[in-house]
């Protein structure tokens, strides 16, 4: 009796051990989070890998105490569990010993621990494509929709969820940097190379980074001077006589403070017009950016800043291939456009960590930004200046244990525009808007299978009033690999409806606000609600790595700046939201390692986006109710000296998309009430002959697919009829580029860089 009974309590105990779980972080001797770092028990098959920010939780086993923690190019540490948190630090090796490669790190990574939906896409990522500005950097992602808005400026413009980028909160090291004058060609004075990484959250986001964000958040990471090497060059040339010139200069001037100078060239030369519209397929211009950033970091004493000073000069050139700007700008001799933008910014971040409390910091954010776009279309004018000022202020501690987290803090926006639009009439629309905002968000997580975060802020803005932003994220694991997670929450903004919508310009259309009692050009603010499931289920078929992600997302709108192409083909309306407006969005991917380094992932995505306009309940136009996206990518094991091949190509198909109403135009200048579906294909070679030097060459949409009526009345675009505006796939049919890239390492990435390659050598041979 009394052995069954001590067999008993030994069983139970074992069982109640073994649901106990231990959470730690993985960092290295810089601080810097390690993702995919192995986790095992001693002598265990039982293990896990950390996350992006170099997190894990593991179960407990009865069988040891010992964990064993081990990444590339690390020595690997064998620790005694004595608590249910742990910090890990790792050395780098000096010697290559014995390494096992379990596992190729993806280019885009899906947390299945992080409370919000959100994907990171690294440079590993961004270099499957030229990545020449950051509006070009989404076309290897499914989640994000890229398309031209005009056949005149060239200009990109990214949805998600079937809304354009001013519902997306866009944001440089979660300060917001896209808004305002900047959203039309804001993403474009980004240049690739200066990105880190890339954050993508689905939904209405956090309430830490403000009230706008709708539909989703795009943050992007800016290389950090103390990981920085000391030299980098990129540069490419295209088809179209584009060419581009990036450089970054690195120097340690101490172990706590660093600098790099990051300097950027761009020009487009060539005069193309590959479709015979007598029109410019993409704008001749040049521009100059340039960058110089700071970091301090003491990690003792839990310190590090950011400095960020700016400069930006931006030149284009549109219109017909013979305008001249010096004799026909804003005459009636040939059509064209010129928009100049300079952008001055500074910006700067401090946070600080108590030493003895790891779980409390604070934070601090500042940034000044003058943006100032001076521009004609044709006989309209359009010239912009904003001057903002951006403070946010944040606390983060506990409530009486790690598993209750709470952020909370103040922020303070001002915007200063001088605005003057020509068009059928003229109107300088300068205002200054200016908001200040506190917000507290609680974070809960059982440190196994279930998470929340819950936020809400208070605003007070001087034309929006005052009012309030809650918004709600689950995260549950029903299972092993597999999370659930739902969002909910709300967004406010300001629609600046003339700089978001500068692709109108290029038409003669007869812009009208129907509104006027309104206090942002006569309309109200734009009020939506946000929801939405997503399900990721991480498995093996036939023994290799996969992936399943299903998304479904929907956004009421309460109140929206309606922009009503509708009416009539010589008319732009903008006018309040009178009935429904709401976008569906539902996304399926997939995902699978084929085999080593060859990896493939398709997605389809499916939108219903209506809204009520005076002419009744349409579907958005220009936007595909149907898309299917493909990406097959493949590396060689990397040889002696660094040698290897990269290979991605990528398909994007899109369906039928309903074109803005032209029934009532000549027939001449009549378009089908829906456009036809079509196919791109983009193709990247890369060939890396050392860990120092590579070249690449590719080609966009290889399908050569061109939309020949890109431009309405394109032989008189003084005439009623003329509307360069409906657009919906490429005008310019194949191009192709090439480019290389050259680094200077210090001898210790030098070291880690051959060590490296060493391993994925030995893990091909074996």
């Amino acid at each position: 009796m009394f052995k069954n009974i001590a067999f008993l309590l030994f069983f139970v105990s074992q069982f109640i051990y073994s649901q106990e779980t231990i959470k730690g972080t993985v960092k290295d001797e810089n601080n810097q989070p390690l993702l995919g770092a192995n986790v095992f028990w001693f002598n265990t098959a039982i293990g896990t890998t950390t996350d992006e920010n170099g997190n894990f939780s593991i179960k407990k086993s009865p069988e040891t105490i010992f964990l064993v923690v081990s990444y590339i190019g690390f020595e690997t540490k064998k620790i005694e569990v004595t608590s249910n948190t742990i910090s890990v630090v790792l050395k780098e090796v000096n010697t290559l010993k014995e390494v096992v490669v379990s596992k190729t790190k993806k280019g885009t990574e899906h947390s299945l621990y992080k409370v919000q939906n959100i994907q990171v896409m690294g440079q590993k990522e961004l270099l499957k494509a030229a990545c020449c500005n950051l509006s070009e950097s989404f076309s290897t992602n499914p989640s994000i929709d890229v398309n031209f808005s005009d056949a005149v400026t060239g200009n990109r413009q990214i949805k998600m969820l079937g809304l354009t980028s001013p519902y997306i909160l866009i944001a440089e090291e979660n300060i917001p940097s896209v808004r305002g004058a900047s959203q039309a060609y804001g993403l474009s004075f980004v240049p690739g190379t200066w990105v880190e990484s890339i954050q993508i959250t689905k939904g209405a986001g956090s309430v830490i980074n403000g009230y706008e964000s709708i539909s989703g958040q795009i943050n992007y990471e800016v290389l950090k001077p103390a990981n920085d090497i000391p030299f980098f060059l990129n540069a490419y040339a295209s088809q179209d006589e584009r060419y581009e010139i990036n450089t970054h200069f690195n120097n340690k001037f101490t172990d706590k403070l660093s600098s790099t100078l990051f300097l950027h060239g761009n020009t487009r030369v060539g005069k193309n017009d590959m479709n015979n519209d007598g029109f410019l397929d993409g704008p001749i211009g040049k521009q100059v950016n340039i960058l110089n950033r700071w970091q301090y970091a003491d990690a003792e004493k839990g310190l590090v800043s950011f400095l960020n000073v700016r400069y930006m000069n931006d030149e284009k050139q549109a219109g017909e291939m013979d305008f001249n700007p010096d004799t026909d700008r804003l005459t009636m001799n040939a059509w064209g456009s010129e928009i100049n933008t300079e952008k001055i910014e500074i910006s700067n971040k401090t946070g600080y960590v108590f030493p003895d409390m790891p779980y409390q910091s604070f934070g601090f954010q500042n940034s000044f930004q003058s943006h100032k776009q001076d521009s004609y279309f044709g006989l309209s004018q359009y010239d912009i200046h904003q001057k903002s000022f951006y403070s946010n202020l944040l606390f983060n501690s506990i409530i009486n244990n790690t598993k209750n987290k709470f952020t909370t803090g103040l922020n303070f926006t001002y915007d200063d525009y001088n605005e003057f639009v020509a068009v059928n009439f003229s109107r300088d629309f300068s205002r200054i808007d200016n908001s200040v905002g506190a917000f507290f968000e609680y974070t809960y997580d059982n440190t196994d299978n279930f998470s929340l975060v819950a936020g809400a802020r208070v605003d007070n803005h001087n034309r929006l009033g005052t009012f309030i932003t809650p918004r709600l994220h689950i995260r549950y694991n029903p299972w092993k690999e597999a999370v659930i997670r739902a969002s909910a929450g709300r967004g406010k903004r300001a629609a600046n409806i003339f700089a978001e919508n500068q692709q109108l310009f290029a038409s003669n259309r007869n812009f009208s606000i129907l509104n006027t009692d309104g206090k942002l050009y006569g309309l109200n603010p734009e009020i939506a609600w946000n929801y939405g499931l997503s399900f990721i289920q991480k498995f093996k078929l036939a023994g290799k790595d996969a992936e399943v992600i299903l998304d479904y997302y929907r956004t009421d709108f309460q109140n929206q700046a309606v922009v009503d192409v509708d009416h009539s083909p010589q008319e732009v309306l903008f006018y309040n939201l009178n009935g429904n407006s709401f976008a569906n969005s539902f996304q399926a991917e997939f995902s699978i390692d084929l085999m080593t380094h060859l990896t493939f992932k398709t997605a389809y995505k499916y939108y219903d986006v209506q809204t009520q306009f005076t002419r009744g309940q349409l579907e958005k136009a220009l936007q595909a109710k149907h898309r299917v996206f493909g990406n097959l990518a493949y590396e060689t094991h990397i040889k002696d000296k660094g040698q290897q091949w990269k290979f991605d190509v990528t398909y994007n198909w899109l369906g039928e998309q309903r074109l803005p109403y032209t029934q009532s135009n000549p027939v001449q200048y009549r378009l089908d009430e829906y456009a036809p579906a079509f196919g791109t294909l983009n193709a990247q070679i890369t060939r890396t002959f050392s860990s120092v030097f590579e070249v690449y060459v590719g080609g966009e949409n290889m399908t050569n697919y061109k939309q020949t009526n890109g431009i309405i009345q394109n032989e008189n675009p003084f005439g009623t009829y003329f509307d360069s505006s409906m657009i919906y796939g490429p005008t310019f049919g194949a191009m192709y580029y090439a480019g290389l890239r050259f680094k200077i390492k210090d001898k210790k990435e030098n070291h880690k860089i051959e060590e490296h390659n060493h391993i994925e050598g030995e893990a091909h041979d074996h």
